[in-house]
């Protein structure tokens, strides 16, 4: 089992789709200042907007958020790529392509994970990568399949 690419693309998308889930859940909760620099800090945040041009004022909380649902929809946009093309039985080299496109994907937003967050989107972007190139080196080639 362990060496079918199947199991290890599903096992992707698992972990995408988990992913996506607990990244769009931390959407809906707000952090509670500790202290007064924090609730400072928040407060800036939150209420001091930048002019960006053309009109455009938003507040860095505004921006993070969008950047956050970005994250869960690029996440749930892997997971049901995958999904699909799995339950569709796809080519093997169609298969090899997109499941490198997916590899480099998350493969650079690993790299970001490991430079600019923190533990739990680590492991799970870890998680991705490492399902997804596993997967991608037990895909057996084209000719190998005739």
């Amino acid at each position: 089992m362990l060496k079918r690419y199947r199991f290890w693309l599903w096992t992707a998308v698992v972990f995408l789709l988990l992913t996506a889930l607990i990244h769009s859940l931390t959407l809906f909760f707000q952090p509670a200042a500790q202290n007064e620099t924090q609730r400072q800090l928040f407060d800036l945040m939150t209420n001091y907007k930048q002019d960006f041009g053309a009109g455009f004022k938003r507040s860095t909380k505004e921006l993070v958020t969008a950047l956050s649902a970005c994250f869960s929809l690029v996440c749930l946009l892997g997971g049901l790529t995958l999904a699909f093309l799995l339950r569709k039985q796809a080519d093997v080299g169609l298969m090899k392509g997109i499941v490198g496109i997916h590899v480099l994907v998350f493969g650079i937003c690993f790299a970001l994970m490991v430079a600019f967050t923190f533990l739990p989107p680590i492991v799970l972007t870890g998680l991705i990568f490492l399902s997804l190139s596993l997967s991608y080196f037990l895909i057996p080639r084209q000719a190998e399949v005739s």
